[in-house]
């Protein structure tokens, strides 16, 4: 029944302009309306990482909750963990509208946002007031697009939310910011990881363990680029790796608005990331955490990530296709799978086919 109703709602909300449609999602989670019945709980599907308790390892990605206002409410879907942001120290309106466009025939999305956001105070308020709750909920963090200094930025979203944040994303990978993608570049990179390490570390002297740092990074990497970062990583101790944010590349687009200019999602974006999840894995080795991100859809393509040398993946665009109830689909999926292969937990698939997936052409 719930699939059907995700089912209905999508043509009524695809009616909408994207934005609109997306303000809704977030007031209908807010108002504790249950939009789909969570999943059981299956010890096959939990695991620890990065000295973090996941319930399973399904999670939503940043981009959705931007101001931390529904993490509770994504995890009452099923998720086992959410992430919230991208968060900048000061609030920013983002780029101008309309800058979200469904392209529907290739189950896909295109957004230009920029970082719009509340800013640094307005989320560290509402992560206070859930933190007795417990869960995993990550701060993902990002810079201001008028900073004077941007790695300062990330510096200060370190030492503000590592009280209260699971874990810590540092996003040097959208391409919505000018400049921004360059901080991926080895000698700034090298410069950024080692003072967001420093601050981090600052911080866990008041804490009883220094909170995870991981790093997003994008698709459109080259193989050398790969390299330098995985050097950088693992130089400065860094906790993981989020592979990967949204693409530039448009080959193979059906949709009329695949000539909008931003970040593509969905999809589309299945091969690429896992292509580049499957080489970083590769050059990182099999012990640092790797969170797999980009055209998540089902039970399949989940495996398939982490099959790839994902430890967790997130999704987000594939709520916008298939609706609430995905979370739930996708984890009983899981787990019927862990239960036909006589698995004791999920994570023993993980890298059985880095091998293929590293070997295959990236376009």
């Amino acid at each position: 029944m719930k699939r059907l109703l995700d089912l209905a709602a999508r043509p009524l909300l695809f009616r909408l302009d994207p934005e609109r449609a997306h303000g809704l999602s977030i007031a209908a989670l807010k108002s504790g309306v249950r939009l789909s019945d969570p999943p059981p709980v299956s010890r096959k599907l939990s695991l620890t990482l990065a000295g973090l308790d996941f319930p399973n390892p399904l999670g939503v990605a940043a981009g959705y909750d931007k101001n931390a206002e529904v993490p509770d409410a994504l995890l009452k879907l099923g998720f086992g963990f959410a992430e919230c942001g991208t968060i900048t120290p000061r609030p920013q309106a983002g780029n101008p509208k309309p800058r979200i466009f469904r392209l529907a025939e290739d189950e896909a999305v295109i957004n230009r946002l920029g970082f719009n956001n509340e800013g640094h105070q307005s989320a560290l308020a509402r992560l206070l007031a859930r933190a007795p709750q417990g869960g995993v909920v990550g701060v993902n963090i990002g810079a201001n697009r008028d900073s004077a200094d941007r790695m300062a930025d990330y510096e200060e979203g370190v030492r503000l939310f590592a009280g209260v944040a699971s874990y810590l994303t540092i996003n040097i990978s959208s391409p919505n910011t000018a400049g921004l993608r360059a901080l991926q570049d080895r000698e700034s990179l090298a410069e950024l990881l080692e003072r967001v390490m420093r601050a981090r570390n600052a911080q866990a002297a008041g804490l009883d363990t220094g909170t995870p740092v991981f790093l997003k990074i994008a698709p459109d990497l080259s193989d050398e680029a790969m390299a330098d970062i995985s050097a950088e990583v693992l130089d400065k101790r860094v906790d993981g790796l989020i592979v990967s944010n949204t693409t530039l590349a448009r080959a193979g687009l059906k949709s009329a608005a695949a000539h909008e200019t931003g970040g593509l999602s969905g999809a589309p974006l299945f091969e690429r990331s896992t292509i580049v999840l499957a080489r970083m894995r590769k050059l990182i080795g099999p012990w640092l955490p790797i969170i797999g991100v980009g055209g998540v859809r089902s039970a399949e393509t989940a495996l398939e990530k982490m099959r790839a040398g994902a430890d967790l993946v997130q999704l987000y665009t594939g709520m916008i296709y298939q609706g609430p109830g995905l979370a739930a689909r996708i984890l009983r999926g899981l787990d019927t799978y862990a239960e036909r292969e006589g698995l004791s937990s999920i994570a023993e698939i993980r890298d059985s086919r880095v091998e293929e997936w590293a070997a295959r052409r990236l376009d």
